[in-house]
């Protein structure tokens, strides 16, 4: 499968912004605002949002590990504007800011052996300790042309679960050794330059590792849309996802099974794209369709971000409906068999229609998400934390976030 229903430039714009944010970071349109966007969001998000305010400082509500681990996110710098990299403490409350750009970061990716972090910002691929320091540049890129910024484009740090192995894109699917401080292009980007202005035939950029470090999704790129394969880095395998017409499995819509097995992905979206929700074998490529649309019927499943959790169930946001949503229709945080269809149930009666990014816990005791105070802010938001357990109070966590990472 090549196109995602034949969605022609507009979409390929999109799977470029897709490439730049890689790594775990969920991908969607970027703010069409202007890079203050993020500024100007996060000083109306309170007054937006009065009835969701942080739990009061108390051992009972407000425990010293909060979460599991850290949690990083992109946010504006106060002083220049420009978004950066900040990490928020286990204890839900002490922010640090670890990166300290000129220009935007773009894409990171944090190591979960020891917390250092790489991120793409003018278009140079960096990396710095987990406290901010030792900063130093893997990758150059140079200037980028306007017209075929995919020609050098630096994009989508990944790394390894070991921390050992940095993929990221660069004229193609690059794997960078930290141990050997050497990187190695393993597959080069198709492009046609015959009619004098290069044109993609096919582009690579990582998207996520398996948990056993031995896959890596992979987001295919084409001059009409995307769609992902699984590289094998042992065999130097590229195994093509196929199989459901309409099936969305690039661009950090995935997330692996903890047995590194198969891969959950979903769509929200009517109109150019098919909403649903799919299952991916890794080894053969084959894609299930497990809550199909059927545009025909008018019967349209809308599904966000499925989790398959420790405890076997599958997690997700979800609504069912005879009416067709061009983006946003309203969600119920929902858990279900494996299947998405089995025992599905909600969890909480909030409409999570509006939210622009989501975050699991590990166990899925609660999610994060971002939630933003108007429709046309397409990227981060409020960042709160609603358990699945609905019995309990959600939690605000800060006034604005963007592309959520677990730190180690």
């Amino acid at each position: 499968m090549r196109k995602i229903n034949q969605v022609g430039i507009a979409i390929f714009a999109l799977m470029l912004v897709a490439m730049a944010c890689g790594g775990s970071a969920p991908a969607s349109q970027t703010p069409t605002t202007g890079d203050q966007l993020a500024t100007v969001v996060a000083a109306t998000l309170q007054a937006a949002n009065p009835s969701l305010s942080p739990a009061p400082d108390s051992p009972t509500s407000q425990p010293a590990a909060l979460l599991p681990h850290s949690l990083y996110f992109l946010n504006n710098d106060s002083a220049s504007g420009a978004i950066q990299v900040f990490r928020l403490a286990a204890d839900g409350k002490t922010t640090t800011q670890i990166t300290f750009e000129p220009s935007n970061v773009d894409a990171y990716s944090v190591s979960q052996a020891d917390g250092s972090v790489a991120y793409v910002s003018n278009n140079q691929l960096l990396l710095v300790n987990a406290d901010g320091s030792g900063r130093r540049t893997i990758v150059d890129g140079g200037a980028m042309d306007a017209n075929s910024p995919f020609v050098n484009q630096v994009s989508a740090p990944v790394f390894s679960p070991d921390g050992q192995t940095l993929a990221y894109g660069y004229k193609g699917l690059n794997l960078y050794s930290l141990a050997g401080g050497s990187g190695s292009l393993v597959l080069e980007n198709q492009i046609d330059n015959a009619g004098g202005l290069p044109l993609p035939k096919e582009l690579y950029a990582p998207d996520r590792y398996s948990p056993d470090g031995n896959k890596l999704l992979v987001n295919l790129m084409y001059y009409e849309g995307g769609t992902a394969a699984v590289y094998v880095p042992a065999s130097n395998a590229l195994i093509r996802l196929a199989g459901s017409e309409g099936a969305l499995t690039c661009c950090g819509e995935s997330s692996w099974t903890l047995d590194s097995a198969a891969l959950y992905s979903a769509s929200r979206e009517g109109g150019m794209l098919t909403p649903g929700m799919w299952r991916s074998d890794a080894s053969s490529g084959q894609i299930v369709a497990l809550t199909p649309s059927d545009y025909a019927t008018g019967m349209f499943n809308y599904a966000y971000r499925p989790y398959l959790a420790p405890d076997g169930q599958l997690y997700f946001f979800f609504n069912a409906a005879n009416q067709e949503y061009d983006s946003r229709a309203p969600l119920q945080m929902m858990r279900s068999a494996p299947d998405g269809v089995t025992n599905r149930a909600a969890l909480r009666s909030e409409n999570f229609g509006s939210i622009t990014e989501a975050l699991w816990a590990p166990d899925a005791s609660f999610v994060i998400v971002a939630d933003p105070p108007v429709d046309q802010v397409y990227r981060g938001g409020l960042v709160e934390l609603y358990y699945t357990d609905g019995q309990k109070a959600p939690i605000s966590l800060a006034p604005f976030g963007m592309i959520f990472q677990w730190g180690p």
